[in-house]
Parts: structure tokens; sequence; C-alpha cells
């Protein structure tokens, strides 16, 4: 080879070295928003402020009251991020449609026969350039208010999520603030069509809607007389329900209240757009940027493009998409590098619950996050009622661990029943050990659902729906949240000792995640370990390590819920090798109440600690 050619070759190589290393670091600083836990704080934004203790099913707004953005001081914001929180979820807060009047304000009234409960379904949105006009005590200026409330949570060091639903829109989408320029959904629709690549829903031509034909002795408003609730809505040609079905008269049991959006993909599944070339699974949200320049794509994308940007300049630092798998994720590529361009560290969160789907909405859609419901979540809950064994648990984090930071974990949210319900476990405590679990098994988000760190049960009939999850459909009070609020003094004031003693529990928990460097570290399972050689370790128990170089954690829980268990648990020799611990004793003391302490005996590179622990009870283990 010629000196020439070499220095070619070596230059060809330092500039795909270099372009590889860029990709890499690019993925990595992606990846590695936080070198911290998050935490976020999802809060049902239309319950949290109110006081309101009457709690009438179907009850109007007047009888059973609603929360406002003002209620969210800066002292119940510094308490919030007190319990350990870095990120609040401000669920509901794009205007949908309600059955409450606010025509004065030129804003049109929502027929009950396609609207869900009283004050509505969050994802049924009417209006994305606005806000939901329950929530402002000056309705004409609802828009300002929650501009205050932004500003307010970042001064109390929060950042802020709220909904965006690609999916699907109410069956009235109809903007009044739209930004100079921007058109309504469907505004320019060729409506003699079912599908067009530009359209922005599918239609049913020369078909008119019908209203489904209720069941189970369902009755808009329970049965309330109303103006336009005549079992008609004028929507003429009929488009497809939010749930794909296609029927101009859907089920009782389809997404009946949205209509669902068009994102280029023909009835017959067709994709008229570009897809994304093989290998960029493997590049970066600039890249992803990049390649839609000067790309031809669906009006929807644009739309929704728009409305991201949109609350993005407004100063919201991230959302949180509903489901997100019955949109094509080519459009997520082109979204979410938008939005990364425009704020690299937006917090993208995606309800995903298809795992074979899960890395493809990461790598090609440019997720940070998607909800770890149907592995992580759905075993605690087996775990919790008594119906499935920890063993289960540590082949979940073998399967996720190329994605594991990616995939939030949660035992409550707006979607699942509460912990504490009956038809759940019927008992908070049981959920103690499952958060110890969810919190600090990896190094993804946690989220916690507002009241869940006070026990609240959901055991309250709103109207739509049954009890055992919060209404999200109707005008309610929270109780175990209105006595914390205690007449807005957010102070815990008419909280019962119980209630109290478990948010301090969260407190703590939550805290030391948000501070802990081994929880961003290194994770390794010792109960599969120790099911196999250690007596009396069964399958209530959960124990698993995690790891940095500055910090070495044991986690131990006790799912059982009458039963301590005493055993010596066994460290491995690989674990006490990367600690690089010599034989001798040393001491462990737990970081959540900082009462307990344990002696890890080392020799021959093999470790044990004589552990007992009571019931639903949890040791974060640090040694010292």
């Amino acid at each position: 080879m010629n000196k020439l050619t070499k220095i070619l070759s070596i230059s060809i190589v330092l500039i795909l070295w270099s372009c590889s290393s860029k990709n890499d670091t690019e993925k990595k600083m992606e990846v590695n928003q936080n070198n911290k836990k998050i935490v976020v704080y999802q809060v049902f934004t239309r319950l949290f402020g109110n006081t309101n203790t009457t709690n009438k099913p179907w009850g109007t707004l007047a009888e059973n009251g609603v929360g406002k953005f003002n209620d969210f001081t800066d002292k119940a914001l510094s308490e919030i991020k007190q319990l350990g929180v870095t990120h609040i979820w401000y669920t509901g807060v794009p205007h949908h449609d309600v059955i409450t009047d606010y025509t004065e304000f030129g804003i049109s009234n929502d027929d009950p026969d396609v609207v869900k409960g009283r004050a509505g379904s969050p994802y049924a949105v009417k209006d994305y350039y606005n806000v939901n006009p329950d929530l402002a005590v000056n309705v004409a200026n609802r828009l300002q208010e929650f501009e205050a409330l932004i500003e307010r949570s970042h001064n109390n060091g929060l950042k802020v999520i709220i909904d965006i639903v690609p999916n699907h829109v109410a069956r009235n989408y109809q903007s009044l603030t739209n930004p100079e320029g921007v058109k309504d959904f469907g505004a320019d629709d060729n409506t003699n069509v079912v599908y067009d690549v530009n359209n922005n829903f599918y239609y049913n031509p020369n078909e008119a809607f019908e209203v489904p034909d209720f069941l189970n002795d369902y009755q808009p408003l329970g049965g309330e007389k109303h103006p336009l609730s005549d079992k008609k809505f004028d929507e003429n040609p009929a488009k497809w329900t939010g749930n794909g079905s296609r029927i101009s008269k859907p089920s009782f049991y389809d997404w009946y209240e949205t209509v669902k959006i068009n994102y280029g993909v023909s009835p017959e599944g067709k994709k008229d757009f570009d897809e994304l070339p093989v290998g960029f699974e493997n590049k970066g949200y600039k890249s992803h940027f990049e390649f839609w320049k000067g790309k031809k794509v669906p009006n929807s994308w644009v739309k929704f493009k728009d409305i991201a940007l949109y609350w993005i300049a407004k100063g919201v630092d991230g959302f949180r998409f509903d489901m997100a798998e019955m949109v094509p994720v080519e459009f997520w590529s082109y979204l979410n590098s938008h939005i990364k361009m425009k704020n690299a560290d937006a917090f993208l969160l995606a309800e995903v619950y298809n795992p074979s789907l899960y890395r493809d909405y990461i790598k090609k859609g440019k997720m940070d996050y998607l909800y770890d419901k149907v592995q992580l979540y759905d075993t605690l809950k087996n775990v919790m009622q008594g119906r499935g064994l920890t063993d289960h648990i540590p082949p979940i984090q073998d399967d996720l661990k190329d994605i594991e930071h990616h995939m939030l974990h949660f035992l409550e949210n707006h979607d699942e029943q509460r912990i504490a319900s009956p038809e759940f476990a019927g008992n908070y405590q049981k959920g103690k050990p499952a958060m110890v679990v969810s919190a600090t098994i990896s190094t993804s988000p946690t989220m916690i659902y507002f009241a869940q760190e006070l026990g609240e049960d959901g055991s309250e009939n709103a109207g739509f729906g049954a009890p055992s999850r919060t209404s999200i459909f109707d005008y309610i009070g929270v109780p175990a949240l209105q006595r914390w609020v205690n007449d807005k003094n957010f102070d815990g004031g008419k909280s019962t000792k119980e209630e109290l003693a478990l948010r301090d529990f969260y407190k703590r928990l939550l805290n030391f995640t948000i501070s802990s460097n081994a929880l961003m570290g290194e994770y390794q399972d010792l109960h599969l370990y120790n099911r196999k050689n250690t007596d009396n370790y069964s399958s209530k128990i959960l124990s698993f390590s995690r790891f940095s170089e500055s910090e070495k954690l044991i986690i131990v829980s006790n799912f059982d819920t009458d039963k301590a268990h005493q055993f010596e648990l066994k460290i491995p020799s690989e674990i006490i090798k990367k600690w690089d611990l010599n034989d001798g004793t040393f001491l462990l003391r737990d970081q959540l109440y900082g009462k307990k302490s344990f002696d890890l005996k080392v020799k021959n590179a093999e470790a044990t600690v004589k552990i007992l622990i009571n019931p639903l009870e949890s040791f974060i283990l640090k040694l010292q």
C-alpha cells in the first residue's frame, strides 16, 4: 500500500469513526437526559383543588365543585416537590367536551349523547389551542391562567407535562383560538371519499352518524333531561370512530365520543408516506429531523406537530401521548424529532401496550419512555393480590434490559384501579413493597397518581363508570386528598395518622430515589439465586442489588401480608468482586427509615446477611 493510499484509508476510517461516535454520543445524550431518577406526579387537574364533599352521582359543577389552575398555589406545588417529585403531569388540560354551559364565552354546548360523564373525558379533545374552561377562575382568561401555572410550577422546581391525544379528537372538534393560518381538523377534507392522504378523518359518504344504542340501563347524565339529549347528533357524512370502528352507528363499547385521525394510512393499510430507511433506529433525533426535511407528509402530521410546538413555546416541558401504538411509528419519528429540536430535554412518554412494538416506538419513534404496564405493573398487581409469585419479576428485567431505562414504572394512574380499592388490593399497605420495587429496580422514571400517597380507594360513585378508579368523567371529590388539602392549606391538617404515615413513606422513598447514584447504575438480581440456594427464602420475597462506583445497595421486599420472614440472604461472588470487598464484616444501613442495620459478612469472595423482615416491609440497605 503506497503512502497516499494509506493516508486516504486512515482518513476514511477517521471520518467513519467520527460519524459513528457522533451518533453514539447523540443517542447517549438522548438516553441520559438526567443522571438521577425522574419522578412524575400525575394529577387529575380538575380534582386536585376541589374541596366540595357533596359527591352526588352525576352532580353538576355547581353541586359537586371543581378544582382550578389557581388551586396549585406555591404552597401546594412546594409540597408536591418536597414529596420527591421532578415532573408534574397535569392531566385533562386541553379543552375537551364538557356539559357545563359556557356559551357566554363563545364556546358551543356539547351534546350529552356523545360525551361520557358530565365533566367529559379528557381524551375527547375539542380545542387543542386552548384549555378546559372548567379549570379557570376567569374563563375568558383561561389560557393565561394555565400559562401562570406553568410559570409557578417551574418556579417550584417542577417540569410540566400535558396530554396530547394523537389518535382521535372529539366528534365536534372546534377551535376558537387557532393561531393565524391554522385550520381546524377536517376543515379542508374531501368528505365525498372514504380516504384521502390529506384528509384528517375517514368518512362514510352518504351515511349519517347515529348515536349508539345505550346498554346496561345507561342514560346520559343519569337520565336528567337536557335539551341536546335526544339520541341524535348531527354528523353527515359519518366519520370513523376513535377506536377504529368503521360503521356509522358505533357500538356502545366503541369510543363513540371521538373520531379517528387519518395519518395517511389507507383503509387497506397502505402507507402513503416515506418509511424510515433500514438502520435509522440507530440514529438520533437530529438525523430523524433531517430525514423529514423537505418531504411531503400527511396534513394530520403537520397539524399535530404545530400543536406540540405551540405548547413547547408556552413552556410545557413534555407530553404524555395517549394510545401511541394506534398511530404509525413514522409519525412519531417526525413529531418527536421536531419537538427535540426545540427542546432537547423534552419529556416524551407514550402509552404502548404491545411489548413487540416497544423497541420500534423507542428507537424509530424517538420516544423517551413507554408504560411498563403489561409486564411489570401487571405482575406486581398479581403478586399484591396474592395470585402471583415474585419469581416472575426478574425475568421481566432480563427481557427489557436493553430498554429498561425507557420503561416508566407505576402502580396507579387514571386508567387503573386504586391500590386500596377492594377490586385491586383492598389495602393501601399492600402497595408499599411493590412501590419500593417499582421505584428502585431500574433506572427508569417512577410515576405516582395523586392521592396514591394518601391511600385513596376510589370508592365514590361519580356517575359514568364504576368505582375503584377515581372518576375522570365527572365532577367529584377525592376524600383522602381533600383531608390533606385541608381547605387549601395543603398541610394534611385533616388527614388521618395512617394517611400521613403513608405519605411519609412515599416521601422518604421518592426522595431517596432522586438522590441515589446507585439507582442510575447497575442492576443484578439476587432473588432467583436465593430461591435456589437459601433456606426459608420464599416467593413472597424479592431481592436485588443496585450499585454504582460510589454507592452499593441491597434491596429486599416482603410481599407477605401476614408473616415475617427470616433467612440468610446470599450475595453471589460476582457482586462481591464488582464491589471490591475483602473478607470481613461490613455494615448495611436501611435508607428508608434509618432505624435498622445489618452485618454483611464476606468470606472467600462470597457474602451473607441475616435478614428478619416483617409483613409488607422493605429495606433499602446501603453499604456503609
